[in-house]
């Protein structure tokens, strides 16, 4: 059998990681409420993972009895992938990102208290660096939030939240394969949509689909496959470091479409969260082997 050739694979890892960073520039576009753009980006994406599987052999895997911690999922990923959309219509695309990767961050310390993963004085010490780059990366045009920054932050941190959450449950092992986790947990998020979809009604023109299906394309699925193949060849810290690339992408992305600027102390913050989230990853400790789901 070929030995896979790593270098691939963590192009695969970095591209997926790109792809995710373009959900904020496509929302942006949209001009849609949060919920509609989450719930084309779900939808769309199970569709994709969908048909992917019976073109490649994987329909037998379709037809099974997902488990609760599997649905569970799927509302944590809609939540906070509407929480994140929704910071981005009051804050900068780069501190909603940046307090949204605080995630791994909060998910150590949740598993040091629910799973009982010790942290070590290391751990400790990039946990607040982490923090302090948070702070660094808040306003200083002002010496208070005002009312819209305050909700994009609060949105932000929900989203943080949530996402540190789905990570937390997908840390147990699953007996569910990456794909049917990923069309479980996409269909599931799709259909807790729905009714706020079908409450408020609203028909999106010629070009804004066209972004939507970018979305569920793109970050909703591409996204997603790469990160698939990445993740069965690649170790889980290093695609997890690897996928520290899509804050980077999400800056420089603001910064060229939307002219959105970084002052040198949110600069220095957002690169002590960066740093300090990579190397959590590599001094973290795990005390059996986790089998990482795709869309972690």
């Amino acid at each position: 059998m070929k030995t896979p050739n790593p270098l691939a694979f963590m192009l695969l890892a970095m591209l997926s990681a790109v792809l995710m960073a373009t959900i904020g520039v496509f929302a942006r576009y949209t001009q849609l409420p949060a919920e509609h753009i989450t719930f084309y980006r779900l939808v769309i994406g199970a569709g994709c993972m969908l048909a992917f599987m019976f073109f490649t052999g994987k329909s037998g895997q379709i037809n099974h009895r997902p488990t609760k911690r599997t649905i569970i999922n799927g509302v944590m990923l809609a939540s906070f992938m509407v929480f994140y959309v929704q910071a981005i219509n009051y804050i900068s695309m780069a501190n909603a990102v940046m307090l949204l990767y605080l995630a791994p961050i909060m998910t150590a310390i949740f598993a040091h208290i629910v799973y009982n993963e010790k942290l070590t004085k290391v751990n400790c010490g990039f946990i607040v660096l982490a923090l302090l780059g948070f702070v660094l990366m808040l306003p200083t045009d002002s010496d208070t939030l005002s009312q819209q920054q305050g909700m994009g932050y609060l949105y932000a941190t929900l989203a943080m939240l949530s996402y540190s959450g789905f990570m937390l449950i997908n840390r147990k092992p699953s007996q569910s394969t990456p794909y049917q986790s990923t069309l479980v947990q996409l269909t599931v998020g799709a259909t807790c949509l729905l009714p706020f979809v079908v409450i408020t009604p609203i028909m999106p023109s010629a070009a804004q689909m066209g972004w939507l299906i970018a979305i569920g394309v793109l970050p909703g699925f591409v996204a997603i496959l790469f990160a698939v193949k990445a993740l069965r060849v690649l170790p889980t810290v290093s695609f997890g470091t690897l996928a520290y690339l899509e804050p980077v992408a999400v800056v420089i992305f603001a910064w060229l479409l939307f002219a959105e600027q970084l002052s040198a102390m949110q600069l220095s913050g957002a690169l002590l969260i960066i740093i300090s989230g990579i190397a959590q990853g590599f001094v973290i400790r795990a005390p059996r082997p986790i089998k990482v789901s795709v869309t972690e």
